[in-house]
């Protein structure tokens, strides 16, 4: 029974909850969600507090999402990294320590935070979460040194933070924040980052906000560099809308086993290989090196997780608004991150659980081994090197938590509207081609606002 209960990826133990969040039944998945014992233990805690957010959210309740968004904040910025939780990582598995979020779903709290705000009038706080946004991508930029080849920003965070600016005024600001986020696509040959092709909507937003603040060589040189000519439009009277297509459900994480031997190299350093040799990981022991018998060590089990994706319900979307076709365009591909970094951590993450394992197996072969010094059997030393062995298997266990009710994919649009009211017509398809058609109601005011709609199955 305990080999079974170790089997059990996170979600699979939490599925009622995300079955009913992909089938809309946000009440019943919120009930669900607060009876789970597995999410409501302590190192779950943050997990916890952004999917209640996330669920608040979809039932329109934004006060109480930002209620437990700012808790989960608030655990963040404490810090969730402590020496008796590295210990747990290093005796049991990191599924026993306290959920850190990925990189990702750290922005993710700030876009849901900045809708929640909007929603509400509360228009200063959003800009707070503008400039959070730059906040984080400095905190990982220094947590990465700043490498190109790392997830160190978000280009959809940076959008969105020149809308949020834009929505308060302050075009030099949204200027800046196009602009850094056009520089992040920029910096890859094709334009595109992590699955999502620079966008058509922030090439002009970048060089429209450069002519509103008359920064008109800069608006020059983007026109040359993205390739296109910019033709200043009219403000609409009833000001703009924009529209977040929010499609899909995050992946979810499985567990595969992957199978490594302990070798020495000529100069004595230590060194773990797949079968295949493809994969060398160093073991750095602080023990006595000499002493490890290599060849005594057995095959070593590792748990990892792996990302599987949920293939969508929907596979496009198109929105037509009084009489007049807007093309929706993707923005953020959250599948895509999340394959990437994990790919990124891939090594680090394999190097510590196999050190974890290979110290669990040098102390049960030492007690075997000393069990049965002198010609003579000390059965209680030798019990205890095979209940480490059988510790080892139980407690080897891949770390299977996400926060899987994010969309798979956000999309968006902006969309110019009339004085009055304004009819927003949503045409959804399948992979069938059946479509499904929603109609929502806006009120042009001659400012900009903000929709998002979310379709998770």
């Amino acid at each position: 029974m305990l080999f079974l209960s170790a089997c059990s990826t996170y979600n699979q133990s939490v599925a009622p909850y995300y079955k009913n969040v992909s089938a809309g039944n946000y009440p019943q998945a919120e009930k669900e969600l607060d009876k789970n014992s597995l999410i409501q233990a302590p190192r779950n805690k943050l997990l916890y507090l952004m999917e209640k957010g996330r669920i608040c959210h979809l039932k329109g309740e934004y006060e109480n999402s930002n209620n437990y968004f700012n808790r989960a904040d608030q655990r963040l910025d404490e810090g969730l990294t402590s020496a008796s939780d590295a210990a747990v990582g290093v005796l049991l598995n990191s599924a026993s320590q306290k959920y850190k979020g990925e990189d990702f779903e750290k922005f993710m709290i700030h876009y849901y935070k900045a809708l929640n705000y909007l929603y509400l009038n509360k228009t200063e706080d959003a800009i707070v979460e503008a400039r959070r946004i730059t906040l984080q991508a400095q905190e990982q930029g220094d947590k990465y040194n700043n490498k190109d080849n790392r997830y160190s920003n978000d280009a959809f965070a940076l959008t969105l933070q020149g809308m949020l600016y834009e929505s308060n005024n302050d075009v030099n600001n949204a200027f800046i924040s196009y602009r850094n986020a056009a520089e992040i696509y920029l910096k890859s040959p094709d334009k595109t980052y992590y699955g999502t092709t620079m966008p058509l909507e922030l090439e002009e937003d970048v060089i429209r906000t450069a002519k509103l603040n008359g920064f008109t060589t800069e608006a020059d040189q983007f026109e040359t560099t993205f390739g296109i000519k910019y033709e200043p439009v009219t403000p609409s009277e009833g000001g703009e809308l924009i529209f977040f297509w929010e499609n899909g459900l995050a992946p979810v994480k499985t567990q595969v086993d992957l199978f490594f031997s302990l070798i020495r190299n000529s100069n004595g350093d230590l060194f773990f290989t797949d079968a295949a040799g493809g994969i060398v990981v160093p073991f750095n022991y602080d023990g006595d090196r000499n002493r490890v018998n290599t060849k005594s060590v057995e095959s070593l089990r590792v748990a990892f997780p792996k990302y599987v994706a949920q293939t969508p319900y929907y596979s496009s979307a198109s929105i037509s608004v009084n009489n007049q076709d807007m093309p929706l365009v993707k923005a953020e591909d959250i599948n895509e991150l999340a394959f990437k970094t994990l790919q990124q951590r891939a090594l680090k993450e394999m190097s510590g659980i196999l050190s974890r394992l290979a110290v669990k197996k040098i102390a049960e072969y030492s007690l075997r081994a000393a069990a049965k010094s002198d010609g003579k059997t000390n059965g209680l030393l030798e019990g205890l090197g095979y209940g480490i062995q059988l510790y080892s298997l139980l407690s080897e266990k891949a770390d299977t938590r996400n926060w899987q009710s994010l969309p798979a994919y956000i999309s968006y649009t902006r969309i110019p509207l009339q004085k009055g009211d304004n009819q927003v017509r949503i045409t959804l398809k399948n992979a069938q081609g059946v479509s499904e058609t929603k109609t929502i109601t806006v009120q042009g005011n001659g400012r900009l606002q903000f929709y998002n709609y979310a379709t998770l199955r």
